[in-house]
């Protein structure tokens, strides 16, 4: 990969799946579109962008264990740009392990932290609502033929959402990402929990492979340990590897964001997801073109809070040219984003009532 000066770069190897990761200071990239979506070699596919402010990052599945023989960059020299080398060579597992194990060097594999939810006075008794832009930085999410990113889309939107809610003076508002960086999931239930969100929505756009049919329309998700369809299965299992994809090391994931089985546990919160999830539904009916089967549930990691009510929303899919259309305008952005802040006043609306007649 060529550059316009020589930078610092670390290297280093993950399993499960098995890939490479490359970490380097903040750059724009410049490559052709589609162009990590080839094999070659021992690399099947690779991503990149940002990881952090101030980080990015390149991330190579490749077809087998590697060791990372060489990874640094060439001085400009005789007229030819600096160039970023990786050297990789093919390995047995055994030997992969081995060398992972040995491995110090944890406190690289930083990515960015959701930013901190507006302060709160002594006396605000207003519930926090935590809304989760999903994907970012270096995962893209789902790609719309046309060009058009899941991240971008679901952002956009996820900012819209805020000021309606914001407007109303009812809540305070925090988003996991205000910008387009990296937050791995375990962080994003983290900060859920540690801030004391009482409604967790994450927002998201689907998208079929070529070739496995067309579905249109909004979804909404609560958690469940069996998933309602093979559709729902397929997106949970799609949506988890979010943190493999930009390059996180999963073993140090923390077991209360895999063990799905104890979030169940929990009922009452249940009952509130799936309360809001229908809320959410009805409102929509208004405003959004709604999935033939609009209320799913699976193991999506990222609604395994097991004291925060969430639920995720697929605005609807971008491989559908229809669906893209709308959820990329304007007008169709604020309409569906007010129908979602409808269904948060109807949520809340009987505690509201309840703390204000407390306070009278």
């Amino acid at each position: 990969m060529d550059l316009s000066q020589k930078i610092d770069v670390a290297a280093f190897a993950l399993a499960n799946p098995y890939r490479v990761v490359v970490d380097m200071p903040q750059v724009a990239f410049r490559l052709p579109d589609k162009i990590g979506e080839q094999s070659r070699g021992l690399v099947k596919a690779f991503r990149y962008g940002l990881i952090m402010q101030g980080g990015s990052r390149v991330v190579l599945d490749t077809a087998g264990p590697v060791k990372v023989e060489k990874a640094f960059v060439l001085d400009a020299d005789a007229g030819e740009p600096a160039r970023l080398v990786i050297d990789l060579a093919a390995t047995d597992r055994a030997s992969f392990m081995r060398a992972l194990t040995l491995d110090n060097g944890p406190e690289r594999r930083t990515t960015a932290k959701p930013p901190e939810p507006p302060a709160k006075a002594d006396n605000d008794a207003r519930p926090l609502i935590v809304l989760d832009p999903g994907h970012g930085g270096i995962d893209n999410g789902a790609r719309a033929q046309s060009g058009e990113l899941e991240k971008d889309v679901v952002l956009q939107f996820a900012q819209i959402l805020r000021g309606k809610l914001e407007k109303t003076g009812k809540y305070r508002v925090a988003m996991t990402r205000t910008d387009d960086t990296f937050i791995a999931l375990s962080d994003r239930v983290k900060f859920s929990r540690s801030n004391g969100a009482a409604l967790f929505i994450s927002i998201h756009a689907d998208s079929l492979p070529k070739g496995e049919g067309q579905a249109e329309g909004a979804t909404v998700y609560t958690l469940s340990e069996t998933a309602s369809d093979a559709e729902a299965a397929r997106l949970a299992e799609a949506e988890n590897k979010a943190d493999a994809i930009a390059g996180v090391d999963l073993t140090i994931e923390p077991d209360d964001v895999a063990n799905i089985l104890f979030d169940l546990a929990q009922r009452e919160t249940k009952t509130y997801s799936t309360k809001f999830a229908r809320g959410v539904v009805g409102e929509l009916k208004t405003s959004a073109r709604l999935h033939k089967h609009p209320l799913k549930s699976a193991g999506f990691k990222v609604l395994t809070a097991p004291d925060v009510p969430s639920v995720l929303i697929e605005l609807g899919y971008m491989s559908t040219k229809g669906d893209l259309k709308m959820m990329t305008s304007d007008v169709w952005q604020t309409k569906t984003a007010g129908a979602v802040a409808q269904a948060v006043d109807s949520f809340f609306g009987p505690r509201l009532a309840r703390g204000q007649a407390g306070a009278n």
